[in-house]
Parts: C-alpha cells; structure tokens; sequence
C-alpha cells in the first residue's frame, strides 16, 4: 500500500487564505459605500481568518506531539491575532456597525502588507451569500 500524501498543508491553505484575503481588502478599499457585496466580502474574511486559525491550530498540535514546545507557543502567538479580528468583524457585522469596519480593514491591511497582488484572480464568486451564511449561523465567542 502506498502513503497518502496530504498536498493541501496548513501552510498552502493558509497562504492561499492570505492572498484571498489581500485580495478582498484591495476590493473593499475602493468601494465608495457599504452594498451587499462589501457585506458579503466582510463575512468571507471572517472565514478565512477562522480557517487560517484552525490551520495554526493544527500545525501547533502536530509541533506539540514532537515536542517541539517553544515553537509551537512561538507560532501560535505569531498568529492569535486572527481569532480576535475574525471576533471583531463578525460583530461589526452581528451588530451594523459599519462604520467601524475601516477601522478594524486599516489594522488588517498591515498583516497582509507582504503579499503582492499583481492581478486579482479570485472571483466574485468565493464570497457571494457569506453575509447570509454568516447572520444564520449562530454568533461565534470570542477567543479570549
């Protein structure tokens, strides 16, 4: 029997996650006023930061059963801010607080700084009915 080799690791998913995430900054940047699309595109970063959350998650598991303690702790500080600005979004959209979310855009677009963008390649598509999908679901606890 042959190995299972996993090409979708932690760390492909959560660069691919980062440059969606760029991507969907630059387009909320330029948007004038807040439409449904710019709803919908909030609600997408708050699953993609989750995701990118559970893919530290993991690789911190995998660094613990080695024991590789240090750099496990090392890495899961490096990147706690997801859980908190995914927290943060979510209840700027929970609560239509629109006008906040610039803000919370601004601290984001530091994280996402080393990222070029030279052509958006995501379409519209990957984040059209997650503002729906989001105010659905039940409202997520803060990390903290």
């Amino acid at each position: 029997m042959s190995r299972v080799i996993n090409v979708n690791n932690p760390t492909k998913v959560r660069n691919q996650h980062r440059r969606t995430i760029a991507e969907i900054l630059r387009r909320l940047s330029q948007k004038p006023e807040i439409d449904l699309e710019a709803k919908d595109m909030a609600a997408m970063l708050v699953y993609l930061l989750r995701e990118i959350q559970t893919g530290v998650e993991q690789s911190v598991e995998a660094w613990e059963k080695r024991g590789y303690w240090m750099k496990a702790e090392r890495f899961l500080r490096q990147w706690e801010w997801t859980a908190v600005t995914a927290a943060n979004i979510e209840d700027v959209i929970r609560n239509n607080a629109w006008d906040l979310l610039p803000g919370l855009l601004a601290e984001l677009f530091g994280q996402f700084a080393d990222v070029q963008i030279k052509t958006m390649t995501r379409k519209s598509s990957a984040w059209r009915g997650a503002y729906q999908k989001l105010m659905s679901e039940p409202p997520g606890e803060l990390p903290f």
